[in-house]
Formats: structure tokens, sequence, C-alpha cells
């Protein structure tokens, strides 16, 4: 792996008691990090559209005593696709997913709709291709380009993050 979830996450500063979402959360490494840090009293939504990686997550944890993970099937290019709460987390995890969405303004919408008030939202993605894995260089998503859409959705730039090799880090806040 290129990069590390754990220390990545620790980025965003989740806390213990803390709910976070990880949308696109494929197979859950962000997902078993974030959920060793908010503990027993916090809680993880792993949200995909693949049931098969939502079951590998639920495997994977139950294999490391983790109980605090809820596994959401969801269509993140649908509003409101989550049915998750409005308002619900602290924090939202969106990794290596924007380029397998087609509607990134759905994405982004819905990460701000179940986002709390002065919650944060940590965003990594592929700075390029590297040995075959990855997106396809026109489907990789500028740094710029990703400020851009989560600004014109309301969201705070809060700062560039280091996050690995063939990646980058962004934070962001909601007012």
């Amino acid at each position: 792996m290129f990069s590390s979830p754990e220390q990545n996450i620790e980025k965003v500063h989740i806390d213990p008691g803390m709910k976070v979402a990880d949308l696109g959360s494929g197979a859950g490494h962000y997902s078993i990090a974030a959920a060793k840090l908010v503990g027993p009293s916090g809680s993880v939504y792993a949200v995909d559209v693949q049931k098969d990686l939502l079951d590998k997550i639920k495997t994977d944890a139950l294999q490391q005593g983790i109980a605090n993970i809820e596994l959401v099937w969801a269509d993140l290019d649908e509003p409101m696709g989550t049915k998750l709460t409005d308002s619900l987390v602290d924090r939202v995890i969106i990794a290596n997913v924007m380029f397998q969405v087609e509607d990134k303004d759905a994405l982004i919408a819905e990460a701000k709709r179940i986002l709390k008030p002065k919650g944060k939202l940590l965003f990594i993605d592929w700075s390029d291709s590297f040995g075959g894995l990855g997106p396809q260089p026109s489907d990789i998503i500028r740094p710029d380009v990703a400020r851009t859409l989560f600004e014109s959705e309301g969201f705070d730039f809060e700062k560039d993050i280091q996050v690995g090799e063939h990646h980058y880090g962004l934070i962001f806040k909601l007012s």
C-alpha cells in the first residue's frame, strides 16, 4: 500500500466517541483504522456500493474484535444515497474513490449533508497512475479541481497533507 490509513486519519483528528463516515469504503482500510480511534463509544459507517467489499469489512472487523462499524450499502451517485441522518457524523473520509464516481457534486453534497456543523472531511485521491494501479490518467482529479469542487459545495479548505506516494490529501471543514 502506498499510503497509510492510520497515519492519514490522524491528520483529521478523530477522537474517541466520534461518528465517522467512510464514503466509498472499499476494502475498509480507513473504516477499520477510524473504528480503532473512535473506540467502543464511537461508530463508523462504512459506505460502499459493492456488497462483497462490505462483507470483507465485516469479516476483517470481527477478526480484529471491532464491533463499532455499521455497514451501509449505498450508491454515492444518488442524492441522499447513504440514507444516513442529516448532520450525523463528526468526520467524513473520501479516499481513492472520486475517479469512480460519476456525479461528483452529488457525492460532495451527500458528505456535506451528513457532516455536523464544524465537522471535517478528509479527501485523499490519486495524483497519478502507477504500475497499472489507480485511475486512468484522464480520470485523475487534480488537487486544484478537487478543491474547487468542495469549495463550490460550501466546504472551507483547511490544509494540504502528505499522504504517501502517488496520492495527495486535502482537509476541508464546514463553517
